[in-house]
């Protein structure tokens, strides 16, 4: 189990800080050789700002502005590839191409650029996510994702013309869109606490969202025991 856990920590870290080193190298590369890379972010609704899709979560206006989505980007991506690490990756590969190709169909006629979308959508999605669970663990997840960065709210409505509210309000809706595309998606909790899942009819949620269902109406039931890391024994 210690090994287990290891693993999935490293992971986490890994791909949180390689995303976070890329987009440090982008702004390393624009200061050092004088580029503007801001005509790269999105200009919706014209061919040549549906390029910033892809580009502008990499491209920052300037070094308070990277700094300031480093720390959550750290903090919220360790979060998701922690307790969801076997869709992590999934994820945040939905809420950056969503978040964008939606910011490209409704934004203002200006360049958006910056990685506030996929922090705002990782945030909605641990937020959400525990929600939709509606057990202990997970509620908890969400009142600490909550205390943490309920502030960010204000970032929804539009308010300084040089923020761009557009992409953290689609960030928001691709989170929560994910958190209810994956809500029977199991949270990992690090306990080794095993998921039972009942074999009938009747369906109901249990904890840690496994499937339960009731055996019939005598009180004996046959059902298997899953645990956490996918290993089936069956049981009486």
């Amino acid at each position: 189990m210690r090994q287990l856990e290891y693993k999935i920590i490293r992971k986490g870290i890994y791909y949180t800080l390689s995303f976070i080193l890329l987009l440090w190298v982008v702004k390393s590369l624009e200061w050092s050789q004088g580029f503007d890379l801001g005509t790269y972010g999105i200009f919706p609704r014209t061919l040549k700002g549906s390029l910033g899709i892809i580009t502008a979560p990499l491209i920052h206006g300037d070094i308070f502005h990277l700094f300031s989505n480093t720390i959550p980007l750290i903090v919220l991506g360790v979060g998701l590839f922690y307790f969801y690490h076997k869709i992590a990756l999934e994820v945040v590969f939905w809420i950056y191409f969503a978040s964008g190709f939606w910011v490209w169909i409704i934004g203002r006629d200006a360049y958006h650029i910056g990685a506030s979308g996929i922090v705002y959508g990782i945030l909605a999605f641990l937020f959400f996510g525990g929600l939709l669970r509606k057990n202990p663990r997970s509620l908890a997840i969400s009142m600490i994702v909550f205390f943490m960065y309920g502030s960010m709210i204000y970032g929804l409505f539009p308010g300084d013309e040089n923020v761009s509210w557009e992409s953290h309000l689609m960030g928001t809706m691709a989170g929560a869109f994910c958190a209810i595309y994956f809500r029977k998606y199991p949270i990992h909790t690090g306990k080794g606490h095993k998921m039972l899942v009942w074999e009938n009819e009747d369906i109901h949620t249990g904890e840690e969202g496994a499937v339960n269902h009731t055996a019939d109406s005598q009180t004996e039931f046959i059902y298997k025991v899953k645990s956490k890391d996918n290993s089936i024994e069956d049981s009486k």
